[in-house]
C-alpha cells in the first residue's frame, strides 16, 4: 500500500508541468466565464487540443460534457469543473479483463521504436511480476540494438529472473523459439520478450513480428499472447502516431506509457486511450522498478487536476 501511495505522490509531482500548462488554463477558463455558452466550449476545446489531447478525443470530451451539463441543468461555468473531470475519466476506463494475462500462462511481447524505454519496461515488469510470486522469464529478442542484450541481462539479474539471449545480430524469431521452449520446460508463468525497435522499414518490421507471432501460436497455443506497445510520453502526439503505426502491423492489446515525469504532455495518455481504443495498461514515472505501475484512470485524472 505504501508503494501505491508513494507512486501517486510521484505521479502527481511528475504531472506538475502538465498541470501548470494545461490544468491551470482550464481553471482560468472556469473562473473567467460566468455562464456556459458557445464561447466557453470553444475556448475549452482549444485548451484541450493544446494539452495534447488531440482533436477527436477533445470533441468526444466536449460532447460528453455538453450532455452532462444538460442532464444536470448546469448554468454556471464554475460548477462544470468536476463534470469535465468525470467526462475525462469516462474516456479512460480500463476494463478489468485487461490484466487477465497476469493471471494465467502468457507471453508478453514488448514492441515500439528505439529509445522509448522498451527494454527498461521489460525489466521493470519482470521485477514486478516476480514480486507477485509469478515465475518470470525474459527473452532478449532485440538483437539489433547495440547494448540491448546486455541491458536486459542486467535487468534480469536485478529482478532475479531467468533470461534467454543470443548474440547481437542473431535472428530474433530464433531467440523467441528457444525462449518459448525454455518457458514451457521450466513451467514459467509469464514470458516477457523484448523486440527490435527499428528494422530497415515497416515491411521488415511487419515480417519480423509476424514470424515471432507464428512461432508463439504454433509452439505455445495454450498461452495468452499479450502485445504491449511502449511509447514515450514526452513526445506527445508523436507517441500517438507511433502507437497507430504499430497498431497497423501488430495486434496491440495495450500501451505502456513511459517518461511521464517532468513532461508537459501528460494529456497524451487521454488521447491514446480514446483515439486508438487500446487501453493504457502501465505508466512509468521514473527509473526505479516500482516507478512503472498499472494504469488507474481515476488516480491519473485526480493527480492531473489536484492542486
Amino acid at each position: 500500500m505504501e508503494e501505491k501511495v508513494g507512486f501517486f505522490k510521484k505521479l502527481k509531482n511528475g504531472l506538475t508541468k502538465t498541470r501548470q500548462s494545461f490544468v491551470s488554463g482550464v481553471d482560468s477558463l472556469f473562473n473567467g466565464f460566468s455562464e456556459i455558452d458557445d464561447d466557453f466550449y470553444e475556448e475549452l476545446e482549444e485548451l484541450l487540443v493544446m494539452g495534447d489531447i488531440g482533436i477527436n478525443t477533445t470533441m468526444s470530451i466536449i460532447d460528453g460534457l455538453k450532455e452532462k451539463v444538460k442532464e444536470n441543468k448546469i448554468k454556471e461555468a464554475s460548477a462544470c469543473r468536476q463534470l469535465l473531470i468525470d467526462t475525462i475519466k469516462d474516456q479512460m476506463q480500463v476494463q478489468e479483463d485487461a490484466y487477465d494475462f497476469m493471471k494465467q500462462k502468457s507471453v508478453v511481447l514488448l514492441i515500439g521504436v528505439n529509445g522509448v524505454g522498451k527494454t527498461t519496461s521489460a525489466g521493470k515488469l519482470a521485477g514486478q511480476f516476480k514480486d507477485m510470486e509469478k515465475k518470470v522469464m525474459l527473452a532478449a529478442a532485440d538483437t539489433f540494438r547495440a547494448g540491448a542484450i546486455d541491458q536486459l541481462k542486467e535487468w534480469a539479474s536485478r529482478a532475479g529472473v531467468d533470461i534467454i539471449a543470443g548474440q547481437e545480430g542473431s535472428d530474433p524469431a530464433a531467440i523467441v523459439y528457444d525462449a518459448v521452449a525454455a518457458a514451457k520446460a521450466r513451467d514459467v508463468d509469464i514470458l516477457l520478450c523484448d523486440t527490435a525497435g527499428r528494422l530497415h522499414n515497416k515491411k521488415n518490421l511487419m515480417a519480423e513480428l509476424h514470424k515471432i507471432h507464428t512461432i508463439i501460436e504454433k509452439e505455445y497455443p495454450e498461452a495468452l499472447l499479450e502485445t504491449l506497445i511502449v511509447v514515450d510520453g514526452t513526445t506527445g502526439q508523436n507517441a500517438l502516431a507511433q502507437a497507430k503505426e504499430f497498431g497497423e502491423v501488430a495486434d496491440v492489446s495495450g500501451v505502456v506509457l513511459t517518461k511521464l515525469d517532468g513532461t508537459a504532455k501528460g494529456g497524451i495518455a487521454i488521447a491514446i486511450q480514446s483515439e486508438l481504443h487500446i487501453p493504457v495498461k502501465f505508466i512509468g514515472i521514473g527509473e526505479q522498478i516500482g516507478d512503472l505501475q498499472r494504469f488507474d484512470a481515476e488516480e491519473f485524472v485526480n493527480a492531473l487536476f489536484e492542486s
